[in-house]
């Protein structure tokens, strides 16, 4: 009876296993034991806080993927976007005491506003124009963050209290907690687009607008889809920026974020929701948890630069579809020796087949 339980339940792990989302679910476990672990000062909060953000630029990355790797369009004002997304949660639900609910309805539907403006610009201007119209957008996004004190602090940044989720009082563990499950949400999410026909629309129309119009793919409708994606997912991500830090400040939302975000998504590969996650760790995360703490970096942080820029030429030169593309030919190679292995091993043990 023991054994009859015992191989049903590892049939039914390992069908769960085969699921094209229990890699995603068993890493935000991961994230949420190294949350847990913390709160019993076994691991260290400076690595904590690293991981939390690196998830919350990885959602913000997400969605410049959608734009660009699917969509085939260039941005570079996702730091304004981001940066819109903390301001509207901290005035509405910090400084106005609105309920969380409604501040994060306010930002979706401003995210929603700005990426159908965007979206219809992108219909006239495309390539590297669109993407200094993105950056234009970015700026002044960043200069009425500089000047609209009231609604942003100014210079001198703006803070975000505590909040309650549905009249709960939310801990810093249980915000975090939100942060990691609000992440997960976010890839499953992202999984489903990239596998519907919208994700395969905006594909065909990067490769060709042309062919794509000629199978009856409407460019104005998935342009505008595309960004407005994009714009949900910055404003988003800011708001989980503000609810794990709860201060946001203007110089924070500069050009350097976009270009991260951009090399985070080149790095790990565009097409790849893996590929995302392993290039926002590799060009945030390296810097948040190892970087700042050795001295050199701590005493030049533009030197993080000359890292990121390393990366970005090396991966472009030999994996231009990101490193996630290495990793699947290394475990293909290793599964194809471990075959070999296996073989030379029957071979050795039980001679040549014979037929």
């Amino acid at each position: 009876m023991g054994s009859y339980w015992f191989e049903k339940t590892y049939k039914t792990i390992q069908s769960f296993s085969k699921h094209p989302l229990f890699g995603y679910v068993m890493f935000g476990i991961v994230l949420l034991l190294a949350l847990f672990l913390n709160s019993f000062e076994l691991l260290s909060r400076s690595i904590t806080t690293a991981l939390i953000l690196t998830t919350i630029y990885a959602t913000v990355a997400l969605g410049f993927s959608l734009l660009l790797g699917y969509g085939g369009l260039a941005s570079l004002g996702t730091a304004g976007f981001v940066g819109l997304g903390t301001y509207l949660v901290g005035h509405f639900s910090g400084t106005q005491d609105y309920p969380f609910i409604v501040s994060l309805l306010i930002a979706l539907g401003v995210a929603i506003v700005i990426g159908l403006i965007v979206g219809f610009i992108s219909l006239r201007i495309e390539g590297l124009y669109l993407a200094i119209i993105t950056l234009g957008l970015a700026e002044i996004l960043k200069e009425i963050f500089k000047s609209f004190e009231a609604f942003t602090g100014g210079n001198n940044g703006l803070s975000f209290r505590d909040f309650d989720l549905l009249g709960i009082e939310m801990s810093p563990l249980a915000t975090n907690v939100l942060i990691v499950v609000a992440f997960i949400a976010v890839i499953v999410m992202t999984h489903n687009i990239i596998n519907s026909p919208t994700g395969r629309a905006l594909l065909a129309m990067k490769n060709s607008t042309t062919a794509a119009q000629s199978m009856g793919i409407g460019l104005l409708k998935y342009r505008l889809l595309a960004f407005v994606l994009s714009t949900v997912y910055a404003v988003f991500g800011g708001l989980l920026y503000m609810l794990n830090q709860q201060f946001s400040q203007p110089t924070t939302w500069s050009l350097d974020f976009s270009l991260n975000i951009l090399a985070a998504v080149i790095v790990g590969g565009a097409q790849s929701i893996a590929g995302i996650i392993l290039g926002t760790f590799l060009i945030f995360g390296l810097d948040l948890a190892v970087l700042q703490k050795i001295p050199f970096f701590v005493a030049n942080p533009n030197a993080t630069w000359i890292v990121n820029g390393a990366l970005i030429i090396l991966v472009i030169m030999f994996y231009p579809g990101g490193l996630i593309r290495l990793f699947k030919n290394l475990h293909a190679s290793f599964i194809t020796q471990c075959k070999k292995l296996k073989k030379k091993w029957s071979v050795y043990r039980y001679g040549e087949e014979r037929h």
